[in-house]
């Protein structure tokens, strides 16, 4: 083991592994690969399940010879706090000198009065713009084990598995012109701009239509032509990507009918296909099909260079430091990140079989816990170890 000091922080990292037995009388000198994690614990309860999922990860690596490097750095309110920005020029630096990111959530009250340019949620937004992670991937999974914990009937939501591929560094959310000005009355207004180019919208769909020939084949593009030139032009652009992906099926909803639908019949989607503020906004009404924010991971990636990992949920200052918040979200993240980043997918295994182990034993944190028999409520820190114990197995 060996000691050093990251961003102010004293962490022990393990050594690099020097060999591996691989046979009974032979022996290979090979050398394990140290994965460089860009660490943002963030603000809220975001210290508290970063905790839990870095012990974690640490551990499901160890036992598949994977071994992680974490360099601990500020965004969002603490970075504000410490800095007076939300994003750091030394934390974007750490971030593209490193494999990945694993963010855990930021903002709170504490700065809702801060002008909007200042705010923790810029820090958000600048290092995917940093990163230029453009496809912001969130599954949206109900596993059999909460169906009852859904806010919808059983039978609408047992089996649902969406992934919402929302295009992320686009959009109204970074169009120019923005702000404010005076109108010919002299009243005041605010105004943004929804603006899309044709290889931004190709660059996407290319990546929803990859996604979904992997999985159900089934591919539904959301948008507003009826009304909007900025959706008109993604239409045709992602009519044109289809050519490309005979295999898969390719169908258009306009924004208002997907939200419907998303209540209605949940299981008509395999993946969906937006732009930034629909995939806001549809991403977080498909996460609460589960019942809780707390269960579900999301991945931001660029195709090169490193992504971020996070959970889907927020910062919850109204908990934090309560040691009441889940984690299986961030350890889930974790998962993601060894799948789409780092190409580790055996440790991705092991953490997504002791989430799932965990919840068939009947572990809930107050979020999810429902007082029917076979179930036991655990805090934040409860359901680390019980996590730690599954992937040390």
């Amino acid at each position: 083991m060996q000691a050093t000091s990251i961003a102010g922080k004293r962490v022990v990292v393990a050594a690099p592994s020097r060999a591996r037995q691989v046979a009974r009388n032979v022996r290979l000198s090979t050398v394990c690969k140290v994965h460089k994690i860009c660490v943002l614990p963030g603000d809220g309860i975001g210290p508290e399940i970063m905790n839990v999922a870095t012990k974690v990860l640490t551990a499901a690596g160890k036992k598949e010879g994977e071994e992680f490097e974490y360099h601990y750095e500020l965004i969002g309110g603490a970075a504000i706090d410490a800095t007076g920005v939300p994003l750091p020029d030394k934390t974007l630096q750490t971030a593209k000198a490193c494999n990945s990111v694993l963010l855990a959530a930021i903002g709170g009250y504490k700065w809702d009065t801060l002008p909007s340019a200042q705010r923790p949620e810029r820090g958000l937004l600048a290092i995917r713009a940093g990163l230029n992670a453009f496809a912001n991937l969130r599954p949206a999974i109900v596993p059999k084990q909460l169906a009852d914990s859904s806010p919808l009937k059983r039978e609408l939501v047992e089996g649902v598995d969406i992934l919402i591929v929302r295009e992320l560094v686009g959009g109204i959310y970074f169009g120019q012109p923005r702000g404010f000005g005076t109108n010919e009355k002299g009243e005041r207004i605010g105004y943004n701009t929804d603006v899309y180019s044709e290889p931004e919208v190709e660059r996407i769909a290319r990546v929803a239509f990859e996604a979904a020939r992997k999985r159900g084949k089934r591919l539904c593009s959301v948008e507003k032509s009826n009304v909007l030139e900025v959706s008109q032009l993604w239409k045709e652009v992602v009519i044109r990507v289809g050519k490309d992906y005979p295999d898969v099926e390719l169908s258009h909803m306009y924004i208002d009918n997907a939200a419907m639908q998303l209540l209605r019949n949940p299981k008509y989607f395999d993946v969906i296909v937006t732009g930034n503020i629909f995939g806001d906004i549809l991403s977080d009404e498909a996460s609460m099909l589960a019942g809780s924010l707390g269960l579900l991971p999301s991945a931001s990636i660029s195709g090169s260079g490193p992504g971020i990992f996070e959970p889907v949920h927020g910062s919850a200052p109204d908990i934090a430091g309560q040691d009441i918040a889940n984690p299986l979200a961030q350890v889930l993240s974790a998962a993601m990140m060894c799948t789409y980043d780092l190409n580790i997918p055996k440790v991705a295994a092991r953490l997504q079989s002791a989430v799932d182990k965990a919840l068939d034993d009947g572990y809930r944190t107050s979020d999810i816990y429902k007082q029917v028999p076979g179930t036991k409520l655990v805090k934040c820190s409860e359901m680390g170890e019980i996590l730690l114990k599954s992937v040390s197995a």
